[in-house]
């Protein structure tokens, strides 16, 4: 016996994954899933997922990469998933849900999922979580660039500081006028970066 090929879609937006709640048959309403449907004959899995998530969600998707594994569905029909990226749009329930909810990956579990859908959505926040992970790692070691960068200036003042009080008394009234035309160049400065500022 054939078997055709249901193709979910784990799609995620700024980190978050999407779940849609099932108003259709009787004996899956309530619950929740990865939205999708069943490939057509001659469609690609990427072919069937930009297809399905436009007539149920009115949006376009760009299907990224296949999650491991595939589950079986009622007979003679597996369920396989893509995660895939949002790219316009915004969900709305069209055919076959009745509400849809964005869910960050520690909150994947306040929903009901279809059974068979359970270990796709625990991969996919896995995967959400991992990006997450990896995007703060990124944003600490450019902080912490930074602050290095921040620390070597405020070496530099020290040093004019030095200098300064290496002129003696001598030099106070100039070494003062120098402080106030650094003071108003300063000023300047930050005038501008707020204009460039948006």
């Amino acid at each position: 016996m054939s078997v055709r090929v249901v193709v979910g879609g784990a799609v995620f937006d700024q980190g978050r994954l999407l779940a849609a709640r099932r108003s259709a048959p009787p004996d899956l309403a309530g619950r929740w899933e990865l939205p999708g449907g069943k490939a057509e004959p001659g469609e690609t899995p990427q072919q069937t997922l930009v297809r399905e998530l436009r007539e149920e969600l009115g949006v376009e998707v760009e299907p990224l990469e296949p999650l491991p594994g595939e589950w079986a569905l009622k007979p003679g029909y597996v369920l396989r998933v893509w995660t895939a990226a949002l790219r316009s749009g915004e969900p709305r329930p069209l055919e076959d849900h009745d509400e849809l909810r964005w869910l960050p990956p520690d909150r994947v579990d306040e929903v009901d999922w279809l059974d068979e859908d359970r270990p796709a959505v625990a991969e996919a926040a896995r995967r959400l979580r991992a990006g997450a992970t990896a995007q703060a790692a990124g944003a600490a070691g450019g902080a912490g660039a930074a602050g290095g960068a921040g620390d070597a200036g405020g070496a530099g003042d020290a040093g004019g500081a030095g200098d300064a009080g290496g002129a003696g008394g001598a030099g106070d009234e100039q070494a003062a006028g120098r402080a106030e035309d650094a003071a108003e160049g300063a000023a300047g400065d930050a005038g501008g970066a707020r204009r460039r500022t948006p």
